[in-house]
């Protein structure tokens, strides 16, 4: 015996709304004020209701397909974050009527050739950018062809923002994680360390930059440490600091060098030293390591409201939140 579907029309009395206020959300969310949009989408998902795409793509003559990058496989600890972002982005773009397509390329030209197959073969309508920059020869493409996208960062330049990228974007408050996280870690003594990449990368300044505006006139020079995104690099640049003195706690721009930090403070015998993350993986989870977690299911939702947005392209940033624990020693 079949099941029936649940309809447009029962998630609408489900929510207490008409019809149309359904179909906007699905449609144009941007336009529905935001308590109402939860309230449409809490039905969608308690009724588990999924459009027709089928009857969607023959009426509108769209594929109603998002396609986004998927980056080669790296390994390490903090990769596991757009794995989340894309994970999230499918679950959430199921409810609205759309799909995602996911390709594989190995550089901006090589991705560049993938997206004109994909939108000549009518196979994608939208798509989402990750690891966008000045002159990035895909922006450019997009806005030629007119093909609607939103970019997963925001562009960076020598290690800044552009002020004016001319294309919607959703970025993680980095520099506020930092600070909020560096403030967790001044109550445990004012000499809080930054350990940071090489400077130059857009986002890595960016999070320098909040523990230096909480810091103020604390955050002299010996206290930035420096390593590339490595465990073992981190454990050593820790043990150099750490040998020096002068340093209370560290808070690192990633996960993984705060599990270097963290091998080097454990190896030390210094248990009370506090160091502090950003990506919140599952490896600072297991280690009791505090870290800023960045919410990419936030993100994922942002992303696909400007996508069907019908307003100009706008921006937002999502403020992330510190975890804090108890380190396992």
């Amino acid at each position: 015996m079949s099941v029936r579907q649940p309809t447009v029309e029962d998630v609408a009395r489900h929510a207490g709304v008409s019809r149309q206020t359904v179909s906007n959300v699905l449609n144009s969310p941007a336009i529905v004020r935001s308590g109402t949009r939860e309230r449409v989408e809490s039905a969608i998902r308690e009724l588990g209701y999924t459009p027709s795409m089928a009857a969607r793509r023959l009426r509108t003559n769209r594929s109603e397909t998002i396609g986004i990058h998927l980056d080669p496989y790296a390994g390490g600890i903090s990769g596991v974050i757009l794995d989340r972002f894309v994970h999230a982005l499918t679950e959430q773009a199921t409810p609205r009527g759309l799909r995602i397509l996911v390709y594989a390329a190995a550089d901006a030209q090589e991705e560049l050739a993938r997206l004109r197959a994909l939108r000549e073969g009518g196979e994608i309508d939208r798509v989402v950018l990750t690891g966008t920059y000045d002159g990035d020869p895909r922006t450019a493409w997009l806005h030629e062809v007119g093909l609607p996208f939103v970019a997963f960062g925001r562009p960076w330049s020598a290690g800044v923002a552009s002020p004016s990228p001319g294309h919607a974007w959703v970025d993680v408050d980095g520099a506020g994680g930092v600070a909020a996280a560096t403030r967790h870690a001044r109550t445990y003594g004012r000499r809080v360390a930054f350990l940071g990449w090489p400077r130059g990368s857009g986002t890595g300044d960016d999070r320098e930059r909040g523990w230096r505006e909480e810091m103020g006139e604390d955050a002299v020079d010996r206290l930035r440490l420096t390593s590339v995104d490595s465990v073992a690099a981190a454990r050593t640049e820790t043990e150099r600091a750490l040998a020096a003195g002068g340093m209370d706690a560290v808070v690192c721009a990633s996960d993984t060098l705060a599990v270097g930090a963290h091998l080097a403070a454990s190896h030390a015998g210094r248990p009370e030293f506090t160091v502090v993350g950003f990506d919140n993986t599952p490896v600072a989870e297991a280690l009791g390591i505090s870290s800023v977690e960045q919410r990419p299911e936030l993100v994922a939702a942002a992303v696909l409201d400007l996508l069907v947005s019908q307003e100009p392209p706008e921006s937002r940033l999502i403020e992330p939140v510190l975890v804090v624990r108890t380190p396992v020693r």
